[in-house]
Parts: C-alpha cells; structure tokens; sequence
C-alpha cells in the first residue's frame, strides 16, 4: 500500500527521489532517549511527585527518568540535535515534499498492554523526529488492508509549508477513491473546501526573470518553480529602460497591449528578499492578466520611464531582445 501511494504521488506530478532515513532516525531517538524527557517531567512535576500511583505505570517509568537529566545532559544532547538537523535539513535541497508510512503497523491492544513502551516507540518510528526538527507533516488516508485495518501515509514538509501539504494531501486522498474511511460518503469538493493559503506567493514576471535570462536564478534559488506563460491583460504600455538590462512596465487607460510573461509560484518565507533585492524605478505591485486573474508582478514608476524606449509593439523582452540582436548583426 505504502508504494501504490508513491505510485499515486507520481500520478499528481510527483517525481521519486530515494533519501536516506538514517538522520531522520538517529533524531528521533533523541525524544525519548533524550532530555526531553525531563520537560515532560518539568510540565507534570507537581502533580507528578504529589501523586506517582496515580499515573498510567508506563507513563510513570517514562517521565520518572526525567527526574535525573543534568543540565550537561540536556547541552550534551542539544549539540547532538544540531548536528543531526544540519544533515537533515540538506536533504530539502533535493525534495519537496518526504512521503512515508504514518505507522509501520497496528497492534491489538493487549499487545500494547504487554509492551507499551517499545511498542509506543514502534508507532512512532516514522514521526518522533518531527517536532525535533520543526518539520510540517499531515497524514493521508491510503486504503484498507485485507483484514479490514486502515494504513495511511504521512506528507512532510520544511516548516511552515502546511498549507501546500494539506492542498497535496486533498489532492491524494482524492485520488484514492474520494470516500470518506470505509464509508460510502463523497468526499466533499476540494474546490469547496476551505482550506489554508498555499503558503505561496505567485510573481509575475516580465524582464530579466524570464526562464533562461540573467536573473532567473533570484527565483530559482529561492525554490521558485514556473506556474505558467502567459499575458498580461492589454491595458499596458512595455518599455526598455535607459540602461538597456531592465524593461519597465506601465499600466495605462488606453493604448496598452498585452504583454508576454511568466508566473512563478515561491514559498511566502523568501519573498521579502526577493522583493527588498528589486532596484528603482522597478517595483512588485497587482498584475492584471489576460485571463481576468491578478497577481503580483512587477510594474514600474511612471518616472522611470520617462527616457526609456517605447517597446509596446514587440509584445514582450524576449522578442524585443531578438529585434535588438538581429539589428547588431
């Protein structure tokens, strides 16, 4: 079940990228062979040193062990933490989005009451690093097993992306059937739903940006990928700036045309950079675009085109860079 999910993440556009787990394990046996314990222990002492047989017994051993953490410890083991992060965090550069089983299995219950803590442990192999590493995750229905038990795989992300992951985890869970469980209920419309933001910014782009020219990698380093190619609505005036580099777009009453661009879509944490590195005259502001839609994209100070060359005709950069090298030649 676990790779008919992979199999279905590929349907949606999904691309397998194999990572090593190890990191992501050494971590998670920090949570409870940690001093994170012992902050389990500070939140509950009082009532915890008041009233010990009154705690569930395998709760009580783990808290207890709490009590005798020293601070050297608790260093010892955040410098641990750091360095498992640094690795782990790399594995980003390569991903999107980390996809696993929720649990490796479902224990009956007397079972549990046999073995709570190593079992507990078990159940938690593929999601006690999560907290530790300030990750975002959520989990997605997958399908029921031949004995009747659900299984379920998890979607996790860099923090703060848990509007993208919930939009991909509808769109999963679609896929899979569009039921509610083991019921016979639709699934509401995703469309309807109302679901976070994405947690990403679109900017359209019209210059030096464009896939291929000379700043597209202040997108692409910020993990920016193309939405689409497109027009802005035609109510705009195009123009080259005075130091040839740089167009600057003007919207007008009438007059205008449609210009050629890009959206690209980035995650909303890098876009302040993004914007703060845009020199004057040039600026991000509302884009108007051929379909009705509006966007950020960059617009310019009516000043600063005011000896720039009219290049409205040639309907977008990339054509006008064509013109401007065919007349070299």
């Amino acid at each position: 079940m676990f790779r008919e999910s992979v199999a279905r993440m590929q349907t949606l556009g999904g691309t397998l990228v194999e990572i090593d787990l190890a990191p992501f394990l050494d971590t998670a046996r920090l949570l409870y062979g940690g001093p994170w314990v012992a902050e389990r222990y500070l939140a509950t002492r009082d009532f915890f040193d008041a009233n010990p047989d009154k705690v569930f017994p395998p709760v009580r051993e783990i808290i207890a062990g709490g009590r005798d953490i020293s601070a050297a410890d608790t260093f010892a083991h955040l410098y641990r933490l750091r360095a498992f992060k640094r690795v782990c965090d790399a594995v980003w550069k390569d991903i999107d989005v980390m996809l696993t089983p929720t649990a490796g299995t479902i224990y009956r219950i007397d079972e549990m009451e046999a073995d709570p803590i190593r079992l507990n442990s078990n159940l938690g192999y593929y999601t006690n690093f999560m907290n530790l590493l300030d990750l975002a995750a959520t989990a997605v229905p997958a399908g029921f097993q031949n004995n009747g038990l659900p299984f379920g795989v998890t979607l996790i992300a860099p923090p703060h992306q848990d509007g993208p992951l919930l939009h991909l985890a509808s769109s999963m869970q679609q896929a899979l059937g569009g039921k509610l469980g083991a019921t016979d209920h639709v699934l509401p419309d995703a469309e309807k739903l109302n679901l976070l933001p994405g947690g990403q910014v679109r900017v359209a782009v019209v210059g030096a940006h464009l896939s291929g020219l000379p700043l597209n990698h202040q997108l692409t380093e910020r993990n920016a990928r193309l939405v689409a190619t497109t027009q802005t609505a035609p109510t705009y005036r195009f123009y080259a700036l005075s130091d040839g580099k740089r167009p600057g777009l003007v919207k007008v009453h009438e007059g205008g045309a449609a210009i050629a661009c890009e959206v690209w879509e980035m995650p909303a944490s890098p876009f302040g950079s993004f914007v703060a590195g845009i020199p004057a005259p040039l600026g991000l502001g509302k884009l108007d675009l051929t379909d009705g839609s509006v966007v950020n994209g960059f617009i310019c100070e009516g000043i600063g085109v005011a000896d720039a060359q009219d290049i409205t005709e040639y309907g977008g950069w990339r054509a006008w860079l064509a013109a401007r090298e065919k007349a070299l030649i």
